[in-house]
């Protein structure tokens, strides 16, 4: 249990709570009570090594006493993160800090000082950031302030684990997107490209991302209020019909947009579909472009395995790899129905132009809707 060590660490440690208001994301009083100190120590030590740099291109000697501290120093820290990694209050070391570190522990030695090698600048010292960041939290940068944000978790995938923050200099919420650990080097392929492909699109009905932190292969997007399937599943009953179809013309619009700048989404479902509820009106927006299909990408057809739980069935035999707009055709024709009716089964539909519509988007490829415009026209003829 690591709270053994951390009754020893508080009597082996002079305590100092300088740097305790970098440390309050913690929420446990002597966790962050030791952060500072330890803070406090690799400042003290980093700004006595600073008095021998920069090296340029010799060598420079550092006193056998600091150099013994700094290495008992770098000690506890590495080992507090060890017992605290699976625990709640699991840290990282800010990436700076973390390389000078790492330098320290190749030339440190416990007897005799210690040489510092040739070419190594001055230490930034961190006076007014955290030099321990805690693990599922997010680091902000407004003008010169770095602000640490907790992350609550909203939901996870196959691949991705999704969290919230809210940002009080804009007094808004986001949503933190983070690939799984483990995922393969061409899955964190897939993962960055979906955030490439969703950075390029412009379109009031696509999901807005904006930036994209390749240490922890995440990235931030902007918050929207619910997913169609829980929208309809809390409100079913009170959606007019009018909103239904102003939510169903929105989805098109997006689809359109999406095929006209040459990808097909390949995971249409209620849970890629979002819902941004503002005062006046409901927005739809598509999310979760994972999967979507560039044909100048070769990312995108090498994925043969079946996904989507509104796509076609038959692309279990097809091979996902050949999925075309006539399946994408499907997936929305089966969103459409789901808008309109709150329901997935299509088996039995008493409205028989409903039927006659959801028919022919689900029937055979040769015969469903060619295109957006003409699943819309023949929507609007309802």
């Amino acid at each position: 249990m690591y709270a053994n060590y951390l009754a020893e660490l508080r009597i082996d440690l002079e305590l100092t709570d300088e740097y305790e208001e970098l440390y309050k994301p913690f929420g446990r009083n002597d966790i962050i009570l030791i952060l500072s100190t330890l803070h406090s120590s690799l400042l003290k030590l980093f700004k006595s090594m600073n008095g021998r740099l920069p090296t340029k291109d010799y060598c420079a000697h550092f006193w056998a006493d600091p150099s013994r501290e700094l290495i008992d120093t770098i000690d506890k820290i590495e080992t507090l993160q060890r017992r605290l990694s699976k625990s709640e209050y699991a840290f990282k070391i800010e990436e700076y800090n973390q390389g000078i570190i790492n330098k320290c522990n190749e030339f440190l030695s416990s007897s005799g000082g210690s040489t510092i090698p040739e070419n190594m600048d001055k230490i930034e010292l961190f006076y007014v950031n955290p030099i321990f960041i805690k693990c599922n939290t997010i680091n902000v940068k407004h003008s010169s302030e770095n602000i640490i944000h907790d992350l609550i978790p909203l939901g996870e995938g196959s691949y991705a684990l999704t969290y919230k923050y809210h940002d009080d200099f804009y007094n808004k919420d986001f949503v933190v997107k983070k690939a799984r650990k483990g995922l393969s080097e061409k899955e964190l392929k897939r993962f960055r490209q979906e955030f490439e492909i969703m950075k390029s699109l412009n379109s009031p009905y696509i999901v807005e991302v904006y930036s994209y932190n390749s240490e922890e292969n995440s990235y931030v997007m902007e918050h929207m209020d619910y997913t169609l399937d829980k929208f309809l599943k809390l409100n079913n009953d009170k959606i007019s019909s009018g909103t239904r179809k102003s939510l169903i013309l929105q989805l098109l619009k997006a689809c359109k947009y999406l095929h006209e700048k040459g990808y097909l989404h390949r995971d249409l479902s209620p849970s890629n579909v979002l819902i941004k509820a503002y005062d006046d009106v409901l927005v739809i927006k598509i999310s979760d472009f994972g999967l979507a299909k560039d044909p100048n990408n070769e990312l995108t057809t090498v994925n043969t395995e079946f996904k989507g739980y509104f796509n076609d069935p038959n692309l279990k035999l097809e091979g996902f790899n050949n999925y075309d707009m006539s399946h994408e055709i499907y997936a929305l024709t089966m969103l459409i129905y789901f808008i309109t009716t709150g329901r997935t089964n299509t088996t039995k539909i008493p409205d028989k132009n409903l039927n006659n519509f959801v028919r022919k988007g689900l029937g055979e490829r040769v015969n469903r809707y060619k295109s957006i415009d003409e699943l819309c026209e023949a929507y609007r003829n309802l």
